[in-house]
């Protein structure tokens, strides 16, 4: 098992990606779910539906994570996606777009 390539606070790794998420998250978060085979309009449109959300973030970050080999559990998953939101999702994005990932593409 392999852990996250960056840190949960590394969102200022990729500063670009960084501001995109800051302005439209629900952009980020379609590109992370079509990354792992889920419908990026979908997921985009999810992001607004109060504890739907939530549930979709999870499936989502557990997806990377199982594609990935990268230790985790559901839990430490809610931790993040419930406390840091955005940092999450960033950390995301730079793990599907890193060597061995997917770039994210337009929706």
């Amino acid at each position: 098992m392999t852990q996250f390539q960056h840190g949960l606070f590394g969102c200022f790794d990729n500063i670009g990606l960084c501001l995109i998420t800051y302005i439209a998250p629900c952009y980020t978060f379609g590109k992370n779910a079509e990354a792992v085979g889920d419908s990026c309009l979908i997921c985009g449109l999810i992001f607004f539906v109060p504890f739907a959300n939530l549930l979709a973030l999870l499936q989502v970050r557990g997806k990377i994570r199982d594609s990935r080999s990268i230790d985790g559990s559901c839990v430490g998953d809610l931790c993040a996606v419930l406390f840091c939101t955005l940092c999450s999702l960033v950390q995301e994005a730079q793990e599907v777009q890193s060597p061995g990932g997917q770039h994210m593409a337009r929706c």
